[in-house]
């Protein structure tokens, strides 16, 4: 399921953009998640260097939440479109509700290509993983 919404504020000003997509928990469906970043991404005018670290960045979090999801779950991919920023998160029902560990060499690459990267668990054992890139964030910092 694909859903981009952008709505009004009352103060006439637009709401970021926002696309949904919910897909089987499995290996064989991340080259789905992989093109909507890069389409996504180049609707914001990111670099391409830009784009394929926001490629990498989700295809990392995604393998790191699927070798602890739970049989049959569903991946829900939230993509939260800014003037000049992409904000990712990808969420999935797990077995044991742990974060991924952040000492890892996977944690320090993710946070590398994405910026900043956070993750939490719910009580619902729901582990999310939530990427934030800026455009031209790598010229200026």
């Amino acid at each position: 399921m694909i859903q981009d919404s952008a709505a009004p504020r009352p103060s006439g000003a637009l709401v970021p953009d926002l696309v949904t997509i919910s897909l089987p928990a499995a290996g064989a469906y991340l080259s789905v998640l992989r093109t909507a970043t890069a389409g996504l991404a180049a609707r914001l005018d990111f670099t391409l260097d830009e784009i394929e670290d926001l490629r990498i960045a989700v295809d990392e979090a995604c393998a790191m939440l699927l070798s602890q999801a739970l049989p049959g779950a569903d991946l829900d991919c939230r993509f939260e479109l800014g003037a000049d920023t992409m904000a990712v998160s990808v969420a999935v029902l797990t077995q044991d509700g742990l974060e991924p560990s952040r000492d890892t060499f996977a944690w320090t690459v993710l946070s590398a290509l994405a910026g900043e990267v956070d993750a939490e668990a719910d009580v619902d054992q729901r582990v999310t993983i939530r990427l934030r890139k800026r455009r031209g964030a790598a010229a200026t910092g």
